[in-house]
């Protein structure tokens, strides 16, 4: 397992599935980074909300991969993973293995107030012109005071893969979040918003609610509306299940 881990960092440090999946918000990555030698699971479902205008229903498309904090240090972290992923496709499903990586600095740690700082790749697949969306990524976040975390970004990937229904480049989009644990409810309960730009099957407005059932072990219940469905096909549901071992 250390062995396949070590390859898995050499390689991010060197996408059409969206869902491949660094340390996220609903949607999109955060600044949020898995401690060192915490080995995160992630086991995400994405259901279509209605069926296509040509009458069929797509697939549910199903997740699921670890991720690895592998840096020991305080004010720089960083992570590594990767995700196999199922999407009732065999254009794509014949390459499901995706990469992730990405290096942070958490608030507060060069400066008083400093916001976090995040960078990384997502869907970094093996099979050129469709998978191989390999997205990078810039965010910076910073939690207010009752108000909650707000983080904001930029991203942009192969212009060769991340495309319109007509064919034309949409590569680029901002990246924008609204999270919140809400203990006036529960120390437990979790809210968030984010967004991701661009007319690709990236580009989408997610909302969701998790609730931690103990404090390695939760599920995130969202919905998904893509800014594009001629691309993206139609709205998803989400059910995202994430445990930390050890």
């Amino acid at each position: 397992m250390k062995k396949l881990f070590f390859a898995i960092a050499l390689i991010a440090a060197l996408g059409a599935g969206a869902y491949a999946t660094p340390s996220t918000q609903i949607w999109i990555p955060s600044t949020d980074v898995q401690k060192f030698k915490t080995v995160h699971l992630n086991i995400d479902n994405y259901l279509t909300s209605a069926n296509e205008p040509d009458g069929h229903r797509k697939p549910v498309v199903s997740v699921i991969g670890p991720t690895v904090g592998v840096l020991p240090y305080e004010k720089i972290q960083a992570e590594v993973g990767f995700d196999i992923i199922q999407q009732g496709n065999a254009a794509y499903d014949n390459a499901p293995v995706y990469l992730n990586g990405k290096v942070a600095t958490p608030e507060n740690s060069w400066f008083d107030q400093s916001p976090a700082l995040a960078a990384g790749i997502y869907n970094a697949g093996f099979k050129t012109d469709y998978t191989n969306q390999n997205v990078l990524y810039a965010l910076l976040a910073k939690t207010l005071p009752v108000a909650g975390r707000v983080s904001a970004g930029y991203y942009t990937g192969n212009k060769k893969v991340l495309l319109d229904e007509n064919g034309t480049a949409q590569q680029n989009g901002l990246l924008l979040s609204w999270d919140r644990t809400m203990p006036e409810i529960s120390d437990n309960l979790w809210l968030g918003v984010d967004y991701q730009g661009g007319k690709s099957a990236l580009g989408a407005l997610s909302f969701g609610a998790a609730w931690s059932f103990t404090p390695k072990a939760s599920v995130l219940f969202g919905y998904d509306v893509y800014n594009n469905n001629d691309a993206a096909g139609r709205n998803t549901f989400t059910v995202q299940v994430d445990i930390n071992f050890p």
